[in-house]
């Protein structure tokens, strides 16, 4: 069965107005490619609540495409959790991105009354049955914090399974992961579309620290060029693109139901990308 891809970009809320302004200024840029959706961020423990919830709220409103705010489970109670779902639901949002969330320095595990991802889909199911379509976080490379591989496959089914509707997965730049980890899951029963996070190259030593942090395998022959190219930004640059749309065009062609962008607010990167695949607009 045919089924449509989806193309969405993801947004972190800014600290600072000229910050803000940037990001409005981003998401009316692509807004234009006609995305299926944005998403936006949700910080640690909540950290960046009120502005996730602006962020949301105006880029769903003024911009006018459809917005998933992050929603995450630990160190919220049920109620809060009841709030923030209803003040959406009558916003009119219709995307929620439920994740477990990070523990911010200092916070126990048992903080929250919900302390598992599939928990969290579960219980938006049952406060607001299917009015949200619900994407959940995949892992090909498994989670950092996961105690193997089985276990974190495991973890994902038990994710699908509690109501999700779709899945974003972690970035990454090894394809046959990809794969690998949608054969597996299929295998186990789990059907929803599962869309590859994309990470457009920009900045090496940004990028090693964050995928090493995250779980996300910079493979070496990737490794050994960036790090050949010292300060050499434009090359960074044109070779990320390079990289990055070659591994976008396979994930396609093996069939990948989409493409989910990590802008870091940036237009211009995933832009150049989306062009190379010459995705329509």
């Amino acid at each position: 069965m045919f089924q449509e891809r989806s193309y969405s970009f993801e947004f972190f809320p800014a600290k600072t107005e000229a910050g803000h302004e940037k990001l409005l200024d981003t998401a009316r840029q692509l807004a234009a490619y006609k995305p299926d959706f944005f998403s936006c961020t949700y910080g640690a423990g909540g950290s960046t609540r009120d502005r996730t919830v602006s962020t949301v709220l105006q880029l769903n409103d003024e911009v006018q495409v459809s917005t998933a705010p992050h929603l995450s489970c630990v160190g919220d109670s049920k109620a809060e959790l009841r709030q923030l779902l209803n003040l959406y639901k009558d916003a009119g949002i219709r995307r929620i991105v439920a994740l477990r969330g990070d523990l911010p320095s200092g916070m126990g595990l048992a903080s929250g009354e919900l302390r598992y991802a599939n928990e969290l889909v579960g219980f938006i199911r049952e406060e607001t049955g299917d009015h949200f379509h619900i994407e959940i976080a995949a892992y090909p490379e498994m989670h950092p914090q996961a105690r193997n591989f089985e276990a974190d496959i495991a973890n994902f089914v038990r994710k699908a399974q509690a109501g999700a509707s779709s899945a974003i997965t972690q970035y990454f730049f090894n394809v046959d992961s990809y794969f690998y980890f949608v054969e597996r899951v299929r295998k186990l029963g789990v059907d929803i579309p599962v869309v590859p996070g994309i990470m457009p190259i920009t900045n090496y030593s940004k990028l090693a620290r964050f995928s090493d942090a995250c779980g996300a395998e910079i493979p070496r022959w990737v490794r050994k060029q960036l790090e050949a190219y010292g300060d050499d930004s434009d090359s960074i640059r044109a070779y990320g693109e390079q990289v990055v749309s070659e591994m976008c065009e396979r994930l396609l062609q093996g069939g990948a139901p989409g493409l989910h962008f990590y802008t870091m607010n940036l237009a211009g990167p995933s832009l150049a990308i989306w062009n190379n695949l010459k995705l329509s607009a």
